[in-house]
């Protein structure tokens, strides 16, 4: 295979290719399938990354295929993959990209590292505002599927199997953790069901715990944590105050906080905590000076719900039974004097009209977000409708799971331009 080949491949078969590679030669990489395909699509977009989760043999092994299949003689000696001293050159491997949604930068300010990805809202935000994104974990396959699909890179797997110190230095460390042990509907849910939540839950609360052990490691200048704003009074407090003890006080951060709506950059009500903060011995700032957008500034123009809906969609109608239910269950509720049940969106919509939050249930019912059609029941958002919501570009991220992962990943998402307008105030500071 020459490199003319090689480049008709596409960035995702050209990495399965290196990956059969190790994979057949045991002593080099004694890995799973997915293990192997994170490191080396995490080595291609990083080669020269001090810090490898590739063992010397294994990234020696990568080094001479890229060589090999680089030989082409249409290709000049030193564009190879490899300078002359035999180190990797990024530069190129662009063509490993060029079929990516969204590619690593050709050139960045500061790098950082995408934790609790899922499919890459926090990636495409400080990707957009310059910066490079050095390492990437994420637990669920499917949204692994996606998050390679758009960035090439597929992401490592569960944080709390990695080795931490391996995680190559960063600049700032982004995480929106796992928000069910704290959400109002986790913690009910949970507690009816005779469970734990918060930092109780064995399984999802301790999670934040690995994060602070990569920012004692690592000690980036900055980073940024999204979660729930029921995080704030879980707990009587208590569940933050623990937070705000970890970062602040052990670690020494100088820290900041807000509760910050989506719905002032997308037509989606969505309240979310953002946590930001900087290493004092790096970054010299005060607790107050520490920007943490609530609002878009003027320039931003905010998409109204109308321009999202599309006035005629077929396969996305309710079925009887589940229109039934959810009838039945509004009525319920409005009996017993609660406004709870399902939220509908009526044509023509009006100007500012704003949804409520889409969340990770939505594939079920549809519950939270539904368009009224006439004569005939109502119907889920559209796949590309759902995105939108969350400021994702449906002529360009794509989704290569079913409707069901995708609904999943858009509700466990953030909202894109909200968590890129404290990105570009983080990438002010630091640089």
């Amino acid at each position: 295979m020459n490199y003319s080949q090689l480049k008709k491949m596409g960035h995702q078969k050209i990495i399965q290719e290196l990956a059969t590679h190790l994979a057949q030669s045991g002593e080099v990489f004694n890995g799973e399938r997915p293990e192997i395909e994170a490191a080396v699509s995490h080595w291609l977009q990083t080669p020269d990354s001090p810090s490898s989760f590739l063992p010397p043999a294994a990234l020696k092994a990568c080094r001479s295929f890229i060589t090999r299949i680089c030989s082409d003689s249409a290709t000049k000696p030193q564009s190879n993959g490899l300078n002359k001293n035999g180190a990797s050159n990024l530069s190129s491997f662009d063509f490993l990209f060029e079929d990516l949604a969204y590619p690593p930068p050709a050139s960045h300010d500061f790098t950082f590292i995408d934790l609790f990805a899922g499919i890459g809202g926090f990636r495409l935000a400080f990707q957009k505002e310059g910066g490079k994104c050095v390492f990437t974990s994420e637990w669920d396959k499917y949204a692994q599927k996606t998050y390679f699909a758009n960035f090439g890179k597929y992401p490592f797997g569960d944080i709390c199997k990695i080795d931490k110190a391996a995680i190559p230095d960063h600049d700032v460390l982004c995480a929106g953790f796992p928000c069910q042990p704290f959400s109002l509907a986790g913690v009910s849910k949970k507690q009816s069901l005779g469970r734990k939540h918060g930092f109780e839950d064995e399984t999802q609360g301790t999670l934040f715990f690995e994060l602070k052990e990569i920012l004692r490691l690592k000690r980036p200048k900055a980073f940024m944590l999204e979660n729930v704003k029921n995080l704030l009074s879980h707990d009587s407090h208590r569940t933050f105050e623990v937070i705000r003890h970890a970062l602040e006080d052990q670690l020494g951060y100088v820290i900041n906080w807000k509760i910050v709506d989506g719905g002032k950059w997308v037509p989606q009500h969505r309240e979310r905590i953002f946590i930001v903060g900087y290493d004092p011995n790096q970054i010299d700032i005060a607790k107050e000076a520490i920007c943490i957008p609530t609002a878009p500034d003027d320039s931003y123009i905010r998409p109204e719900l109308e321009s999202i809906i599309k006035k005629q969609v077929t396969g996305y109608t309710l079925g009887p039974g589940t229109w039934a239910t959810l009838e039945r269950h509004k009525a319920h509720h409005a009996k017993v004097g609660n406004g709870f049940g399902y939220g509908i969106h009526l044509l023509p919509i009006k100007k500012g009209t704003v949804t409520r939050t889409i969340s990770a249930r939505y594939h079920k019912d549809g519950a939270e977000i539904l368009i009224g059609q006439e004569q005939d029941r109502p119907r889920r958002l559209t796949i590309e409708e759902a995105m939108q919501l969350q400021g994702y570009n449906p002529e360009r991220f794509t989704f290569p799971v079913s409707n069901t992962q995708a609904y999943r990943q858009i509700g466990n998402s953030v909202v894109v331009p909200a968590i890129h307008a404290c990105a570009r105030e983080i990438a002010k500071v630091i640089r």
